[in-house]
């Protein structure tokens, strides 16, 4: 036994181990009582501490895109097939926050009625861009050539804009985006209104309360693709132990919550939906996915749940890229509609 040991009780000297089978990420290990109480803090904070790194990350990349790509319009871009058209800050609002990108495919691909991808980012709804590389760039890339139009959209946050309302910006952005389609080549009645994180959130309220987008002017779009959203219940989220981000988001009044869970929301079928998850984060957002998609199955609507061995941020940049992830999304996309690309 190491001589450090000697000084500690038998109970401290397990507690003391399982902090350092925690910190080394080890779980396969005998657990007191006590001591999972411990390991369950210590993995907690390194959630938060990876959702705020996320979140700052995707800040970062946003300004130095948006200080490199500013301003301009028929270009490449970086990380996108040749010959990509960007259309940049298209308001759908008054505030300046309130814009969004159009990326066209070339000329030679581009074509009338082309379907259109809305993705909508994360952040713990406070942080985030929509010209963020793991927002745009991998999905750009594999959904353009397939003759898509992908659109990425910011929306405000908090402290100023809570989660309800920013779900409203996104219906009143998605709103927009329908009506101008033609304008880009799109076709109205073949949106995916996309969200990863935060985002996810954000579209799955819209999906599971589709009166939102209506009030906004939207019209009914083809399917939901939610990126990891671990908050499908947050009242159920809200009476338990959970991270220190949910307060900022969703405060303390049980009314709220139920506002803005989608599990709770939804009470009749609704466009198709996708809840692509990670099964390695140590909140299980796959639990919650599946709770909901079993909701929705039940009151006949198509609903699938798609766990993936991804981080959190993984699911978002990953998704694009030549493997079985991204192909199970386009596999969902054909069941949805067959004339899809």
């Amino acid at each position: 036994m190491p001589l450090f040991l000697k000084v500690f009780t038998h109970h401290q000297k397990k507690l003391l181990l399982v902090a350092v089978y925690a910190a080394m990420g080890i779980s396969a290990v005998p657990v007191p009582a006590a001591a999972g109480s411990l390991r369950d803090k210590i993995m907690e904070r390194r959630q938060e501490k990876q959702e705020q790194k996320a979140a700052q990350n995707a800040k970062s990349d946003g300004d130095q895109n948006e200080m490199s790509d500013a301003d301009t319009t028929n270009i490449s871009v970086a990380g996108l097939p040749p010959g990509t058209r960007v259309l940049r800050d298209i308001a759908y609002g008054s505030d300046q926050r309130q814009t969004l990108d159009v990326y066209l495919p070339a000329a030679v691909i581009a074509h009338l009625d082309m379907p259109v991808i809305v993705m909508v980012h994360g952040g713990a709804w406070k942080v985030g861009n929509k010209t963020a590389r793991g927002v745009v760039e991998n999905k750009a890339a594999h959904w353009l050539p397939k003759a898509y139009v992908f659109i990425s959209i910011n929306y405000r946050m908090l402290p100023d804009t809570r989660p309800l309302e920013q779900a409203d910006e996104v219906a009143r952005a998605l709103a927009m985006a329908q009506g101008r389609a033609a304008e880009w080549g799109g076709s109205r009645s073949k949106f995916i209104l996309m969200g990863h994180s935060a985002g996810a959130h954000l579209v799955s309220v819209l999906a599971s309360n589709p009166a939102i987008a209506s009030k906004a002017g939207a019209s009914p779009w083809l399917a939901t693709i939610s990126l990891d959203s671990a908050a499908y219940n947050v009242k159920q989220i809200m009476e338990r132990k959970h991270y220190r981000f949910y307060d900022d988001a969703f405060g303390s009044d049980p009314a709220y919550w139920q506002a803005v869970s989608p599990s709770l929301l939804l009470k009749q079928a609704a466009a198709p939906f996708l809840a692509v998850c990670s099964s390695i984060r140590p909140d299980k957002p796959c639990a919650q996915a599946e709770a909901f998609v079993t909701k929705a199955k039940s009151l006949g609507m198509l609903a699938q749940t798609l766990p993936q061995g991804l981080s959190h941020a993984d699911i978002n940049k990953n998704l694009g890229l030549e493997n079985a992830y991204t192909a199970a999304v386009d596999k969902f996309l054909k069941e949805v509609d067959s004339s899809l690309p």
